[in-house]
């Protein structure tokens, strides 16, 4: 684990790094508070650090208050030094938002002992965060196609529509399905069918612009948000996803499994949630169009106001 020692007597800073490393601790060391300041915003700030009280500059208790102004950043463990002993001195580094506290001359086996216990947490924390990350990430993607699943693509929709109301531009709107998937899985089996739904979303998320959307719809069907875009645009975003999912088989399973869309198009500036809907509406009208003109190909219609 890395740690960072800040402290301005470089006796001080040599005794700690030699502990540090001979305990198999990856040491950072700082002069003075501000530059333990620059270290500890740095994306890979070390999670744990012993921090002197008094230094030049930024001193160790406002050092300890802007590290936890920090969010969205994984937590940072500060033990703070200090040849302070008076209970006064503790509360008030604890309040500043020191996690542990330890007085000078350091003690080492003492030193030893809480660091350990800093790592403990700091893993802690740790896997805190990762299991609300991957629980985050299991409510918001299709497990199957590890795309945004039907509640998160809806809401993001709903989000850019109003963005293009604030705007004046125009959104988006695609829903794509696959042609006969009932005939793939039963001809191929349903593992094969969702080897195919994997690979079909994977080849249409390569297709869009950074800053398009694309969720799983339905069992085989599937819905892009196109922001900032007009009817030519939507279009051509549906072809190039079209071509993409049928210029070659999907290998399933040592299976050659030939895929294709229907799509339909939609662009508009919806200003209420009756034209959101409605744009929702023509597009799947237009899927339909799509279906029946003979499948593998896009409907593109625009049937709300555009002023």
């Amino acid at each position: 684990m890395r740690v960072l020692i800040a402290d301005d007597d470089p006796m001080q800073r040599l005794f700690l790094g030699r502990c540090l490393t001979s305990w198999g601790y990856e040491t950072l060391v700082a002069e003075d508070g501000d530059e333990a300041w620059k270290i500890l915003q740095a994306e890979d700030a070390p999670p744990l650090v012993l921090l002197d009280w008094m230094m030049p500059g930024m001193d160790g208790t406002e050092l300890c208050q802007r590290i936890r102004s920090l969010k969205e950043r994984p937590y940072t463990y500060v033990v703070l030094l200090t040849a302070r002993s008076e209970q006064q001195d503790l509360l008030s580094g604890l309040g500043a938002g020191a996690d542990d506290y330890m007085t000078k001359p350091v003690n080492t086996p003492e030193l030893q002992a809480r660091l350990r216990s800093g790592q403990r947490i700091i893993d802690l924390q740790n896997k805190l965060r990762l299991a609300y990350e991957t629980q985050k990430y299991e409510a918001t993607h299709d497990s199957l196609t590890e795309i945004w699943n039907r509640p998160a693509i809806l809401d993001l929709f709903a989000r850019e529509c109003a963005k293009a109301a604030r705007e004046k531009s125009l959104i988006g709107i695609l829903i794509a399905d696959v042609d006969h998937f009932k005939n793939i899985n039963d001809n191929f089996g349903h593992a094969c069918g969702d080897i195919a739904l994997r690979e079909i979303a994977r080849r249409m998320q390569a297709s869009l612009r950074p800053y398009d959307f694309l969720g799983r719809y339905g069992g085989e069907e599937f819905l892009v948000v196109v922001p900032a875009c007009d009817p030519e645009i939507v279009c051509e975003v549906a072809n190039r996803i079209r071509i993409a999912v049928a210029q070659r088989p999907i290998n399933a399973r040592d299976n050659q499994i030939v895929a294709t869309l229907s799509i339909g198009a939609n662009a508009a500036r919806p200003d209420s949630v009756e034209q959101r809907d409605e744009l929702l509406q023509y597009a799947d009208k237009a899927l339909y169009q799509a279906k029946e003109n003979g499948r593998n190909r896009v409907e593109c219609v625009c049937r709300l106001a555009l002023a």
